[in-house]
């Protein structure tokens, strides 16, 4: 017999947590599977991440040194794309929005064409399960690199793409860098998000919102700086994609008992609860939802509401339709 979400975590019951849709909007395809899936692919262990790293640049120092060895390259990258689709799909995540970097492109000879044609290949077979909607990714250090630019704006072109996003070190572009990329995906019909607010202050999350006409901020968890940071993104309506085991492993949160997910909910932020990098921290959306249940920061009716408007804010915006090359 199914029992409902509230029971399932009150009740610790992980497989129930698992059996709940769900969606993930804050995934990057790179680094998306399990761990244990690379382990089992390569045929050997490989060493865990630290519990504590040194933000952005403590992560990329242990996946530079771990796991990039092992799938930084096409045959690798592939693998773990459609394991995470595995994964996805034992989590009971039913819409993923999945980043591409840009930089994917360094493994596919044929360019953009080619890794559409992955893309496409991977949307097509996990359909019925998971409502797949691939989304650009691009790094702020291609910002001033006109090859990586150019490359991006003909990804928007290829009309797969249904969001946007902007991340790694904060400090190596300003939003207005991006600005002209951003207005072309806008007018592409497609979602506007950057990573910002993750370790920054709130009045650069509005800025950056305000710079890029974001529609969703990844992390964004500073905003619970400023009362009328908060207000303002609350009257806005701008979503929030939070991840709170990366926040905790990277510095940018003490605690999980202390995330301030809670500080914006009680605000009327719009939030939703995400993966980041499964690979690296090690903790599906269920197992997200279940932690943040089991340290207190939400009750499991709280729990099952953030579950319900993410399904119904992420699925009420139709994906972006793309023509298929014959």
């Amino acid at each position: 017999m199914s029992i409902d979400f509230v029971e399932a975590l009150s009740t610790d019951n992980l497989t129930a947590i698992k059996a709940a849709p769900k969606t993930d909007v804050h995934c990057h395809a790179f680094f998306s599977a399990r761990r244990e899936s690379v382990e089992g692919w390569v045929g050997h262990p490989l060493t865990e991440p630290p519990l504590k790293m040194k933000a952005v640049e403590g992560m990329m120092a242990y996946a530079d040194a771990v796991l990039a060895p092992h799938i930084k390259h096409r045959e690798g990258f592939e693998f773990v794309a459609v394991a995470a689709m595995d994964n996805a799909v034992q989590d009971g995540v039913v819409i993923l929005e999945m980043s591409f970097d840009i930089r994917l492109l360094k493994f596919y000879s044929g360019g953009l064409t080619e890794l559409r044609s992955f893309i496409e290949i991977l949307v097509e077979q996990y359909r019925e399960k998971v409502d797949l909607r691939p989304e650009l990714g691009f790094a702020r250090e291609c910002a001033n690199d006109p090859k990586w630019m150019e490359s991006a704006h003909e990804a928007i072109e290829l009309d797969i793409f249904q969001s946007i996003d902007l991340y790694s070190h904060q400090e190596a572009c300003a939003p207005e860098a991006v600005q002209s990329l951003y207005a072309k995906a806008r007018a592409a019909g497609m979602k506007l998000k950057a990573h910002v607010g993750e370790f920054g202050g709130a009045e650069e999350v509005r800025r950056t919102i305000e710079v890029l006409d974001l529609d969703e901020v990844q992390h964004g968890i500073g905003a619970a700086e400023s009362v009328e940071v908060m207000r303002w993104l609350s009257e806005k309506q701008i979503q929030l994609n939070v991840c709170p085991t990366s926040n905790v492993m990277l510095g940018g949160v003490s605690e999980l008992a202390a995330h301030p997910i809670r500080v914006l909910f009680d605000n009327g932020v719009p939030v939703t609860i995400n993966t980041d990098d499964l690979m690296i921290f090690g903790q599906s959306v269920s197992e997200e939802y279940r932690n943040l249940y089991q340290v207190g920061v939400f009750s499991a009716q709280e729990l099952e509401d953030i579950r319900r408007a993410s399904l119904a804010t992420v699925g009420a915006r139709l994906p972006r339709p793309y023509i298929k090359e014959e």
